[in-house]
């Protein structure tokens, strides 16, 4: 037997049933309406024009102009040490001496052989113009006056010797007096007074570095090569600064560039000549180098921080005018004081995105707001 209760509702409970469906919008077929994302706060700059100095940097290291090994040219006792170590010499100036006493004797002797021969010459040369006017008269044989001149040749050859004697003599006492072979700075001393020397002997007594004026020398990459060359025509300008010295730069050109290019780095060696009058640059310091090639006018530029790097390369989020940025890929040139030159992809008076790069997608909408850095 059927319940009489539910046959009479349930068709109307069904009816309501279907009503509650139809009232929610997933039953309607109609999707929700998704919020729209709010505008990204980002800070913008103009793409400006300029003229711009193109420049390379590099790291330097300082040489001096020349270096001379100070030795000994003779065997002997250092009796005296004329100069302190790290003490600037004038060219010229004495350093070392050594005992001289034993070569002043070896010039006495060569010397008292040189008159001894001299007299024996003089003696023969009269026999062999006496016996050239008996050998006339027939008083002495042929053979006996070709014998008095032989030996009157003789001895003027052992003059000559002689005298190359007493040269070499009073060179070698010469050579006890080391005198310092141009202008510049002693470093340390390796031999003090006392000391037994040999000729030519290792270490150097001393070494003298000339630091006024001196070179730096630098490594640039291969592709500028031609560049550098062209301009090393003319008088190509270089500056050189101290790390954290607060010293101005330090000036000089390029003087050399060097015949061969380092096949391992790419790069090609260079020297800068500096006067260094305050002596502010030293041999073996490090230095930072700005090398200036010329201007490039009427650049484009962007402030280096709207320049952001991606898998594609380097692009900059350019500002529509409805406030929506794009992503521009762009070719940039040299960066100097916060700004970049942007060779391809970007025209002077675009707006570019200069912070909050990292919230952005193309299409994004902005809204600006102002850099507390940058001026009102």
């Amino acid at each position: 037997m059927q319940n009489p209760r539910v046959d009479t509702l349930s068709p109307r409970w069904l009816l309501l049933f279907c009503l509650a469906l139809l009232a929610f919008p997933g039953c309607s077929g109609e999707k929700p309406k998704g919020k729209e994302k709010p505008p990204v706060p980002v800070t913008v700059a103009l793409a400006g024009q300029m003229s711009v100095p193109v420049e390379l940097r590099a790291i330097g290291n300082v040489e001096p102009y020349a270096v001379v090994a100070v030795k000994s040219m003779v065997a002997g006792s250092i009796s005296k040490v004329h100069f302190r170590e790290g003490e600037d010499v004038a060219k010229g100036a004495l350093l070392f001496t050594i005992d001289p006493r034993p070569f002043e004797a070896a010039l006495s002797q060569a010397k008292a052989d040189l008159a001894r021969d001299l007299a024996r010459a003089a003696n023969a040369k009269e026999q062999a113009r006496r016996y050239a006017a008996l050998v006339q008269d027939g008083i002495v044989t042929r053979e006996q006056y070709d014998q008095i001149q032989a030996d009157a040749d003789a001895l003027t050859a052992s003059v000559a010797s002689q005298r190359a004697a007493v040269d070499g003599a009073r060179l070698q006492l010469e050579y006890c007096f080391i005198r310092a072979p141009m202008a510049g700075r002693t470093g340390n001393l390796a031999v003090h007074a006392g000391n037994l020397v040999k000729e030519n002997d290792t270490p150097a007594l001393v070494t003298i570095n000339q630091i006024t004026p001196l070179y730096v020398s630098f490594a640039l990459p291969e592709k500028e090569l031609g560049t550098v060359k062209a301009k090393m025509a003319g008088r190509l300008p270089l500056q050189a600064t101290i790390p954290d010295s607060g010293h101005p730069p330090e000036l000089g050109v390029v003087s050399f560039l060097d015949n061969l290019v380092d096949m391992t780095t790419g790069t090609i060696r260079v020297k800068g000549t500096f006067e260094n009058a305050q002596r502010r640059l030293w041999p073996g310091q490090f230095v930072n180098l700005l090398l200036t090639l010329g201007v490039k006018k009427d650049a484009t530029v962007v402030p280096t921080k709207a320049v952001q790097t991606g898998q594609q390369g380097e692009f900059v989020y350019l500002v529509r005018k409805d406030l929506s940025v794009e992503m521009r890929p762009v070719s940039t040139g040299v960066a100097q004081g916060g700004m970049t030159v942007v060779e391809k992809g970007v025209f002077p008076g675009d707006t570019v995105v200069t912070d909050g790069q990292m919230r952005l997608i193309p299409g994004a909408k902005i809204t600006v707001k102002r850099d507390k850095a940058a001026p009102a």
